[in-house]
Order: structure tokens, then sequence, then C-alpha cells
């Protein structure tokens, strides 16, 4: 049986255009993290514990009297480990190793080298994972969204003119393929006051990406 149809639609297929889109916006962070340490050593495991609380309320108090909020302030680690060292071939017994993290939220960046300092001066002796971040990050990834499709559409555009060819506005497929935020980080395994290098936020890179079917 003949059917008329079939061989219009072999000689009109459907045929699809795959573009890619890409985008990237850099942001200025609003938020810093900082996680601020106290490392405590002592033969007894009581005396290691309360040089640490005591060293440690010395920090928090400093922060606090800055301005920084307590809502801000996290104790992030605890840990108590004993010590050993080995001795002609032996595991000698040294004591034990109380560290004590908290991590600092800031919003005001100013803040960023003011409080490292503060912490240091009252007895922390680490500083770890600084990292400037933004607080609406979904809002700016849904801009750098919209840019990446703004992009796939404007090269569909492009090879449809350089081909001669119409292109369907509307596409018929979207994948989202790509959703990245690449935060500012510092790190620093101890520090001292006056070692600090110059600290710098930088920019927070956003980057989005899409593949877009449009027929034509």
């Amino acid at each position: 049986m003949y059917y008329p149809y079939a061989e219009s639609y072999r000689q009109n297929p459907r045929r699809i255009m795959k573009v890619h889109g890409n985008a990237t916006l850099d942001v200025k962070p609003d938020t810093a993290t900082i996680q601020l340490g106290l490392i405590t050593e002592d033969e007894q495991l009581s005396q290691a514990q309360q040089e640490n609380a005591e060293k440690m309320n010395l920090v928090i108090q400093s922060l606090l009297q800055a301005g920084i909020p307590r809502s801000a302030i996290q104790t992030s680690t605890f840990n108590i480990h004993p010590r050993y060292e080995f001795e002609d071939g032996k595991q000698i017994f040294k004591g034990y190793r109380v560290t004590n993290d908290v991590t600092v939220k800031l919003k005001n960046l100013e803040q960023t080298g003011q409080v490292i300092a503060l912490a240091l001066q009252n007895g922390a002796n680490t500083v770890s994972n600084l990292q400037f971040s933004i607080s609406n990050e979904e809002e700016w990834y849904q801009k750098a969204l919209s840019a990446a499709i703004q992009n796939a559409i404007l090269k569909a555009n492009t090879i449809a003119d350089t081909l001669n060819v119409n292109v369907d506005s509307i596409p018929v497929k979207v994948i989202e393929e790509q959703n990245r935020f690449n935060p500012v980080v510092r790190t620093f395994a101890t520090a001292e006051a006056a070692a600090l290098p110059p600290i710098e936020p930088g920019e927070i890179t956003i980057e989005a990406a899409v593949a877009v079917n449009f027929q034509y």
C-alpha cells in the first residue's frame, strides 16, 4: 500500500542544531569565614584542657569586644589525642594534645585582618581555611545561567545565518551542564600576627553552561 505522506516526511526530516552556551560572572564576595585554632600540650590531660579552655575564652572575648556577634562564632573542632615519641626504637608516651577550633563568619570583610590579628594576640596559634564567599550565590547563578542561554541563542542564530536557514527561536531541549562556584580560599597552617600576608578578598567566579537543541 502506498502512503503519500511517507515520501514527504523523508524529504523534510526534522533537523536539529545543537549548540553550547557559556557564561562567567566575577562577583565581589560579601562574606569571610575564618577558622581560628588553639593547640595546647601537657603531660596531664586536665592541664592541657584547662590551658586550652582559658586561652580560647580569651580569644572569644577579644572577638566579642571587637564587635563580632556571638552568633557568628561557632566551635568547629575539638579533639584530644595522646602524644608519643620514639626514643631508641621505643614508643614513649609524652602527654596529650588538645585542639580547639572556632569558625568565625564576617559580613564586614574589612574586619578580616583585625580578627586574625586579635585572635593570635590573645592566644590562638593556628589560622586555617580563610574563605571568601557570597551570601546570594543562587541569585548570581541564575544571572549566569540566563547569560549562558542567551549565548547559546546567539550561536544558533549565527550558524543559521551562515547556512542561510531558518531556526526556530524556541529550543526543543535545554540541558544545564555546569553549575560551579569558585570561592576564594586562603589556608594558613600556623601564623603570627606580624607575619600575616596582606589579605585581599578578590572576586568569586560563577560559571554556567548549557547544551541547547534547536530545530531548523
